[in-house]
């Protein structure tokens, strides 16, 4: 009796060193909070409609998304361990959200609809592709976190949307260490940046 016993001790002891680790869970980014705006008079400017990021295909994803442009500029890989919160485009929409609701009452279309037909005038429209968001490795020690986005200002009209004006926004910060944490700083960097200049250039429509 006592060598079976021995062999299943065995056995059982085999078991647990054969038994597979935990998989291990992506770290989950978001950009961090918002620095909080000094308090200040309410925002003068005319309500605005911010509508959803349109992000292209290859965005349209939760992956935190780096591209080797030294290697092969025109390939986007994913973070194995590291993804986004929630996908970028909601992300960005917060942060640029913020950003202009310092200048202007930021509204859904729901308030527009009610604005419009108390006032008799509709607010502008802002609609947002999302072209590029990246953390791009200019060389294996140097790299940036890279956003563009491609804004579209509207008026709606009795006769339909009319354009007001169109630009393309550029934004490039350099990320602190070559891993995703260094991305993630660098792309909440750009994102912040490419808002300000956004709600800038939102002043000088008319």
């Amino acid at each position: 009796m006592r060598m079976p016993l021995v062999l299943a001790i065995a056995l059982l002891l085999a078991g647990c060193g054969l038994t597979p680790d935990k998989p291990v869970r992506p770290t989950l980014y978001d950009f961090g909070p918002q620095p909080v705006a000094a308090a200040g008079a309410a925002p003068a400017g005319a309500p605005l409609v911010l509508d959803d990021i349109d992000p292209s295909g290859s965005l349209d994803t939760s992956a935190l998304l780096y591209r080797l442009a030294y290697a092969d500029p025109h390939q986007l890989r994913p973070y194995a361990l590291a993804r986004w919160s929630a996908p970028p485009a909601q992300l960005i929409r917060q942060r640029l959200r913020e950003q202009i609701g310092r200048d202007r009452a930021v509204i859904d279309a729901g308030a527009a609809a009610a604005l419009a037909r108390r006032s008799g005038q509709s607010p502008h429209v802002l609609r947002v592709e999302l072209e590029e968001f990246s953390h791009q490795f200019d060389s294996q020690a140097q790299s940036k976190g890279v956003v563009r986005l491609r804004c579209t200002l509207l008026e709606n009209t009795a006769g339909g949307e009319r354009l007001i004006a169109q630009r393309s926004f550029a934004s490039e910060q350099p990320a602190p260490t070559p891993d995703a944490p260094g991305g993630v700083r660098a792309l909440a960097a750009a994102t912040d940046a490419a808002a300000r200049d956004i709600a800038a250039w939102l002043k000088q429509q008319r």
